[in-house]
């Protein structure tokens, strides 16, 4: 399954997930809830994803984590905030970055529309 076909499904997930749920609960909860969402239908999903930050010849792991790797493909940042700011697009560009990954969904589900605060990040794609 490519990225693309990867994110169109993961994006049906969340909307789902969103009207069942709706706006208001903590990012932890919308991150579980997607997590079991995707495995429930197939996918392999990580969670909390150590990334480690490679400068040079030295390997730190500074703590970044990702919310979500899906298929080893797509990286997915939850977020339940009123709304998003510059950094939390430049977060995801760069764990896009770091682990060589083409495409991010960034999500926000503290919103009453969801399909007004999924973003869609490429890296080379």
């Amino acid at each position: 399954m490519t990225e693309n076909e990867l994110s169109f499904k993961i994006i049906g997930a969340a909307l789902s997930l969103h009207k069942n749920l709706g706006p208001g609960l903590l990012e932890s909860t919308y991150e579980n809830a997607l997590a079991y969402d995707l495995r429930e239908a197939g996918f392999k999903v990580q969670q909390q994803l150590p990334m480690p930050f490679i400068y040079k010849e030295i390997k730190l792991d500074v703590g970044y984590r990702l919310d979500l790797l899906i298929e080893n493909k797509v990286i997915v940042e939850v977020k339940s905030i009123e709304n998003l700011a510059p950094v939390h697009y430049a977060q995801l560009l760069t764990y896009l970055k770091l682990s060589d990954l083409k495409l991010g969904l960034l999500i926000n589900f503290n919103t009453k529309v969801l399909k007004d605060d999924i973003h869609r990040m490429v890296n080379n794609l």
